[in-house]
């Protein structure tokens, strides 16, 4: 069996993880830098406007003491892990809380623009050249009578806010290498609920495509794999028992065929090779006539079995009085009740009947059950046929008191060429089609037949049929 569906889904799941790695490692750095740059940023433009509407205008107002000025903002740079520095426009450099205060030695940064950042309240880079690294900067205007005095300016070292960045990477990484490891119970998934399972059907279908129709498989889940799979094993069962049937069936033919055919061979050839006098021509001629007519009936029966199994099959629907097509098929078994001394019974429903079938084979139908109520039936003995309305349908009833049905046997008597062993000593010239043909057109009809039977008491076979409106309207 090909595994192609299973490598895609393997191949996809690496390529998945592959791409997200490179996804993760490209756009997720700088991503995460950029926030905390601006985060930084926010933050520390927030100090620097505090620091210059409150320590550095108060000292340009000589409101406070340089020195205090200096101890205010040397703590709230160990608290920002930053250096903050006051500049006056002209670049000279009024405080740092890097070094400490010095007036003498006067510090000038050169080339000192405020306008450096832009239109941005940060800046990145080495500051003028002051600093020998790229540090993130944000500068606040110290502001007095609406001129300005001064900048406040932070620093805050970049290899910090990289070291804060890779920590957030490695957990970006760490998360990605576990839902990594954790997507292998999807894969894990797939494997165990999809992929064995339709592997095991894909080797089924191979071993039904190779003829092996008896060959079965399991599979233990209630979804539509599983559902699938109950209904492949089901069709795999139906179609070995179809070629059981057909296996059946022919042997039956055959055997049904080679018996009356070996007969007439027999008696022919005796009386051409003289075994056979010609004063016994008639009694044997008689024998092969016999012989020949249940070849007839065989062939015959089997003709209307495939016509009745022919799809599509047209009924002649009509309505017609049951009860009148019921008497003319008990009157053509006159003679044969005659001879066993049998009589029919008939309590019918009405006068007049009238049901919505096809009148010729229900007449079929009522023949094939008549003929093995009489042929089952002891001498001296009744048969009764009953007719009842319930619920918009007429049920018919053929009921004898012979030799009956072994219960083991209810469930085959439809089956084709089926002869119970309580039947075989009777039934000497029966096909074992006449109730496979009955419930083929009872079937076609949309109705049921039922068997009631008890050994050595008598069997009743009942069957429906749909009520016409026409007996409304002769009421």
């Amino acid at each position: 069996m090909r595994k192609t569906l299973y490598l895609k889904f393997v191949l996809a799941y690496f390529i998945f993880g592959v791409f997200g790695f490179i996804i993760v490692t490209t756009f997720v750095p700088n991503m995460t830098k950029e926030q905390l740059i601006r985060e930084k940023a926010e933050n520390l433009y927030y100090e620097a406007t505090l620091i210059a509407g409150t320590y550095a205008s108060g000292l340009y107002t000589s409101e406070t003491s340089l020195e205090t000025v200096k101890v205010q903002l040397d703590s709230l740079a160990v608290y920002l892990n930053s250096t903050i520095r006051i500049i006056n426009p002209s670049g000279r450099l009024v405080l740092d809380t890097n070094t400490p205060i010095n007036v003498e030695d006067i510090v000038v940064i050169d080339n000192f623009d405020p306008t450096i950042t832009s239109g941005s309240y940060y800046t990145i880079g080495n500051f003028f050249g002051n600093f020998d690294r790229d540090v993130l900067s944000v500068l606040a205007p110290i502001t007095s009578n609406y001129m300005v005095k001064g900048y406040v300016v932070i620093h805050c070292d970049m290899a910090d806010i990289e070291e804060s960045c890779n920590s957030l990477l490695n957990i970006s990484y760490i998360t990605l290498v576990i839902l990594f490891l954790l997507s292998l119970i999807i894969l894990i998934f797939f494997t165990e609920i999809v992929y064995i399972p339709l592997r095991k059907i894909t080797h089924a279908t191979e071993q039904y495509a190779a003829g092996n129709m008896h060959y079965e498989f399991q599979v233990d889940s209630e979804d539509e794999i599983g559902y699938l799979a109950a209904c492949l094993n089901y069709m795999a069962n139906e179609i070995a028992r179809s070629e059981d049937d057909q296996k059946k069936f022919v042997a039956n033919v055959s055997h049904d065929f080679r018996s009356p055919l070996t007969s007439i061979r027999g008696y022919l050839e005796a009386m051409i090779d003289g075994t056979v006098p010609p004063e016994m021509y008639d009694k044997y001629l008689k024998i092969v006539l016999n012989e020949t007519e249940r070849l007839t009936k065989l062939t015959n029966s089997l003709l209307t079995l495939n016509n009745l199994n022919t799809k599509g099959m047209l009924l002649d629907r009509t309505d017609f009085d049951i009860n009148k097509v019921i008497r003319e098929t008990a009157a053509s078994f006159e003679g044969t009740c005659r001879q066993k001394n049998i009589a029919i019974e008939m309590v019918l429903t009405g006068d007049i009947m009238y049901v919505n079938a096809d009148m010729g084979k229900i007449q079929q139908v009522l023949y094939n059950l008549m003929e093995n109520a009489i042929k089952f039936s002891h001498h001296n003995s009744v048969i009764k046929i009953e007719t009842a309305e319930k619920r918009n349908k007429l049920f018919v009833s053929v009921k004898d008191t012979g030799i009956g049905i072994p219960k083991e046997d209810l469930k085959l008597i439809w089956d084709r060429f089926y002869k119970s062993d309580l039947s075989r000593g009777k039934d000497k010239r029966g096909t074992g089609l006449g109730l496979s043909i009955v419930k083929e057109i009872i079937s076609s009809h949309g109705e049921h037949i039922n068997v009631i039977s008890t050994p050595g008491e008598g069997s009743e076979f009942i069957f429906s049929l749909a009520h016409s409106n026409k007996n409304d309207e002769e009421d």
